[in-house]
Formats: structure tokens, sequence, C-alpha cells
């Protein structure tokens, strides 16, 4: 079964376990991730500062994160080849995050702008909770930016954060398993692209309501549901536990990103649902043991 509109290989060519001793699986996975960059201040506190407190924190670490270099960074520590495809701008931030994010062993593929490079700080408090103020526009790749877009040719998945609705329509047509965010509602709302799956928070009424918009372009809605797993619906149904964490809780920044990541990684390698959204639900449990994107 495919979202309307899809003449290419979709969910119905991986909802049942494929065999995992067949050749495919000796070699990489291929993933591209096309989406954005934020360049993120992370400051522990003990708590949140009222209304004109001062708050004193202890250190704090920077690191590229966004939805987009989030995933890319699971994605390449998970073995897989990874194109990330994203814009920067020309600046300082820019220059970091793309030297920081090519260090995880990720082919950065960067449509360089003369906007700033959007900014981000993030307040952790607690058990990991964490609060973030975005600073800036969020960049976005284009399909008229001159990247190496051939890469997209023959690719295992790829995982859409940002990027226009032309963007959106050439990763479609190249790769073979197309999961989405609905961070990338301009690209989703000017095109009538089907995808594979969207992945979304329950507790995000903004992204609830999107993936109600989009239920007839994808094959698959996956919600996740924190600390009790998530849920699955459209071509198959089903639902998944959360993962124990193997470590105390220390920063949920980016923990619904890894488990995209995970979840995309799975079904590009043909495993079932089922077991994407394991591996999704193991990667998102880890991330959360962490300070800092990945």
């Amino acid at each position: 079964m495919l979202a309307a509109g899809h003449d290419g290989p979709g969910i119905g060519d991986f909802v049942d376990t494929c065999d995992k001793e067949s050749p495919k699986f000796v070699r990489m996975t291929r993933i591209a991730v096309v989406g954005h960059v934020e360049w993120v201040d992370f400051i522990p506190l003990d708590r949140l500062p009222e209304e004109g407190q001062i708050a004193h924190a202890d250190g704090a670490i920077t690191r590229a994160a966004g939805g987009g270099g989030v995933a890319a960074a699971v994605l390449a520590e998970q073995g897989a080849e990874v194109d990330f495809f994203c814009a920067l701008g020309r600046d300082a931030d820019g220059e970091a995050a793309a030297a920081q994010l090519t260090e995880h062993g990720i082919r950065l593929n960067v449509a360089w702008r003369e906007q700033p490079t959007r900014r981000a700080v993030t307040l952790l408090t607690g058990a990991g909770e964490r609060t973030i103020v975005t600073i800036g526009e969020r960049l976005e790749p284009r399909a008229s930016d001159r990247l190496p877009w051939e890469r997209l040719d023959g690719a295992d998945g790829a995982y859409f954060t940002a990027g226009d609705a032309a963007a959106l329509r050439l990763t479609r047509a190249r790769a073979r398993v197309l999961v989405a965010s609905p961070r990338a509602r301009g690209a989703l709302a000017d095109s009538d692209t089907a995808i594979d799956a969207l992945v979304f928070s329950a507790a995000d009424d903004d992204e609830r309501e999107w993936a109600g918009r989009l239920a007839g372009r994808a094959a698959l809605l996956v919600a996740t549901e924190g600390g009790a797993g998530g849920r699955w619906w459209g071509a198959s149904e089903g639902s998944w536990r959360a993962a124990a964490p193997p470590g105390p809780p220390r920063d949920s920044y980016g923990c619904g990103d890894s488990f995209a990541a995970g979840f995309t990684l799975g079904l590009s390698r043909g495993h079932s649902v089922n077991e994407a959204a394991a591996l999704g639900a193991r990667l998102g449990a880890l991330c959360v043991t962490r300070v800092g994107a990945p």
C-alpha cells in the first residue's frame, strides 16, 4: 500500500522483514539527510530563572545541532554512509558547524548563504529536560542550489527536515525510502509529494496538526510518545515500547530526531516497521544520556 500518487518503491516494499543474509546487507547503507543546522549553546542549570533573575551556569558546550544535524550525526555513528544537504551562513558559526559535522564522518553538501547561521540556546534542568530558544532565520537547502544532488541517486533512504518543495520532490524521486518531519512544513505544504513515513511527537500540538493534514500523503504516520514508546498506523499498524536508557537521563535534546534517524535507517536496511521503531527507540534512549547533540 503506497501513499496516493507515489509510483516509486514505498512502504509496501518493506513492511515485512526481509532476509538479513541478503548480499545488500554487506555494503554500507547510504542515507541522505536534507535539512537544517543550528549552532547551539547547551547550558546546564539547577532550575530555570524566574523573570528578572540572574542564573549562573558552571559550564556550557556548543554543538552543531538542529533536526538535520542531529540525525546526520546519529546515522554516521551507526555506520551509515551519510550525505547531508544543508544551508549555512558564511560566518564563523557556519564554518565551525561544517567542521564539526565533517569530523563525525558526514559528507557535507553545503549551500552557503549571506544570512547568518541560525543559533539556539538550550537550557538543561532537572533530569535532562530542555528549554530551547532559537535565534534568527532557519536556513534551508533549495533544489536550485548548486549542490551534488546526483548523490541522492540510489540512496537507500532519506530523512527530510527542511528544504523547499522542489528539493522534497527531488529527494522523493531519487531515494528508495523517504521519511519526513513536520518541521519541513513549508515543503510539505507547497507540494503533493508522497512520503513513506512522517515521524512526529504526539505531545506537540503543532506536529499533531500537521500529521493530520498529511495523513493522505504519508504511507505511515509514526507518533512518538516519550517514555510510553509510540505507535504507527497507515499501511500497517502497531506500537513499540520505549527502550531503557543505558545511563541516567541528562538531556532530552535531539531524542526525537535520534528516533527518526534510527527509524529511517531501519527501513532503509529493509527491516520491518516494528524493527525500525525498536532501533529508533534504542537510539532515542541513548541520546537522553548525553549532554548536547551527538
